[in-house]
């Protein structure tokens, strides 16, 4: 498996971007003490969701925000509740949290 990141690398209600070694652009983001992660890619028209380097929720860090339409998602489902591609979701992205507090992808 391979290791992205640690637990303590990701701040509760933030998201951190990240290139694996296959070069797949995802972030994670934290809620509540559990960790989601996603492509970062909006299903509307594939464009990154970020306009600022990690910057992938709202203004009051309740969704996932995409800066390019203003797409709102579900920050445990990744589905879009508002904007131009609701009713679709982000496409998630396996991980495991390990004791060791790393962030790992599951193959």
């Amino acid at each position: 498996m391979e290791r992205i990141c640690l637990t303590e690398d990701i701040p509760e209600r933030e998201a951190r971007s990240y290139e694996t070694a296959n070069g797949d652009n995802i972030f994670i983001t934290q809620r509540d003490g559990c960790f989601y992660a996603y492509q970062n890619l909006c299903p509307h028209l594939q464009t990154e969701l970020e306009f600022l380097e990690n910057q992938f929720l709202d203004r009051d860090q309740e969704f996932i925000e995409c800066s390019t339409h203003g797409a709102l998602f579900l920050v445990e489902t990744g589905e879009c509740i508002s904007g131009p591609c609701q009713g679709q979701s982000l496409e998630k992205v396996a991980i495991k949290v390990h004791s060791d507090g790393g962030i790992y992808l599951e193959n």
